[in-house]
């Protein structure tokens, strides 16, 4: 059994593959958006997701899709939402998503939409269905495996290693922009938007990092 993490890439076909896709991974007021849990049935697709950029933007964009049966949006702040969208699946979407909906492989969440317009996701199976299931999917798409592992490095279960608290400071962290590259928020930036001491974001991070180091590499 392994898991697989792999970085999908349709290089400006995304639209061609589903509308909803193309909004998600090439549309200039997103700016991030994360797959949370999701429910494909071939010819329907169910999907929240968590979004980032001009909300009233994309709420227009996903009225003009025929494809988007319907949808509901939950405001978090000026810039982000939850949103929910039911869609009608095209061919080339079901081309993309059956060999790795297919038997006994799990695709774990999230889904990270990146602003490069790739998407990446993690899946798990025995060896035989995964390496199948990459080799299957026929849309014009290049797939590239990134990290190959176990159970263990899934995110789902990294992520319950960490307390609620470790949990809530590393998600800060990553949204203010303390991991990007070049760093774009310090550890007192965290601080202050979650009102506390910078020395406790500090021990925090230290802590929740070296539980995902260790579930990565044990």
């Amino acid at each position: 059994m392994k898991h697989v993490r792999v970085r999908i890439t349709a290089r400006e076909q995304a639209d061609e593959i589903h509308p909803m896709y193309g909004v998600l991974t090439e549309a200039s007021f997103v700016e991030r958006a994360t797959a949370l849990q999701w429910n494909y049935t071939g010819n329907a697709l169910g999907i929240l997701h968590y979004v980032v950029g001009d909300i009233e933007e994309l709420e227009r964009a996903m009225q003009e899709i025929p494809e988007v049966v319907d949808y509901d949006m939950e405001r978090i702040d000026e810039r982000s939402c939850y949103v929910y969208v039911r869609d009608m699946t095209t061919d080339s979407l079901q081309e993309m998503l059956n060999p790795i909906s297919s038997g006994g492989i799990i695709v774990v969440p999230p889904i990270e939409y990146e602003p490069d317009g790739t998407v990446v996701l993690s899946m798990f199976g025995s060896d035989e269905e995964v390496q199948a299931a990459i080799e299957d999917i026929s849309v014009p798409i290049e797939v590239t495996i990134e990290a190959v592992g176990s159970l263990a490095g899934t995110t789902a279960v990294i992520e319950g290693h960490l307390t609620d608290r470790q949990h809530e400071v590393i998600q800060t962290a990553v949204e203010l922009g303390y991991y990007d590259i070049p760093r774009s928020a310090s550890q007192e930036d965290v601080a202050v938007e979650l009102e506390c001491a910078p020395s406790t974001i500090a021990e925090h991070l230290r802590k929740a990092e070296a539980r995902i180091l260790r579930s990565q590499f044990a």
